[in-house]
């Protein structure tokens, strides 16, 4: 059991049978930041299998949205970033929507600055090179990769690094192109990575 559904619980009885008083706005808010992170894990689940069927579901922006709404009650600004970030996901990748997508995506980059989120930054920052990338903004995009691959190498998230390389060989070319696709192939091998490997033989034969 999640020890905030747990605490509730032993809130609910200490209310109950101690008298204690606001112990139940505790619960409730214990039980608010559960339930934000469920929305949270159930959308990311229904975005996976659209990324494998191409199926959309509506249910998962309903998720999402309402990750967010639970986070602003509660005023956690690291979650309300997350959520920005799905939300910016959801538009960009199901819905090919780049306006509410890239202002999704500038919201939880803000959050995360704000916070110290370099994971949750690195992510932003990448979904907004795709943006700018495919506004036909190469610099921009370029830039933006690079900054998030910057904070990725920090943080060792090396498949994470292979996954933003992957986008920096479709920006390059020449020997510049075919160097990044070896270290990124190196990189996504050494972490097991198969998925973003076949992402990046895909790219290395489009050079």
């Amino acid at each position: 059991m999640d020890e905030r559904v747990r605490l509730a619980g032993e809130l609910y009885e200490r209310a109950i049978f101690n008298g204690e008083a606001g112990v139940l706005a505790r619960a409730d808010r214990e039980l608010d930041a559960a339930e934000a992170e469920l929305a949270l894990a159930r959308g990311k689940v229904l975005h996976g299998r659209f990324l494998e069927t191409g199926v959309e579901d509506a249910r998962e922006l309903e998720l999402f949205e309402r990750a967010l709404g639970l986070y602003d009650a509660l005023g956690d600004e690291r979650g309300q970033g997350e959520a920005y970030f799905w939300i910016g996901c959801f538009h960009q990748v199901v819905r090919d929507d780049s306006e509410p997508a890239v202002s999704a995506f500038t919201r939880s980059r803000e959050l995360a600055q704000k916070r110290g989120d370099d994971l949750m930054l690195s992510y932003a920052l990448r979904h907004l090179g795709v943006a700018a990338h495919m506004a036909g903004d190469a610099d921009q995009a370029r830039a933006l990769l690079e900054e998030s691959t910057a904070l990725r190498r920090t943080l060792g998230f090396t498949a994470g690094v292979a996954a933003n390389m992957v986008g920096l060989i479709y920006l390059s070319s020449g020997d510049e192109a075919h160097a990044l696709a070896d270290e990124a192939a190196s990189l996504a091998a050494s972490v097991g990575a198969d998925a973003i490997s076949k992402q990046i033989e895909e790219a290395r034969s489009r050079l």
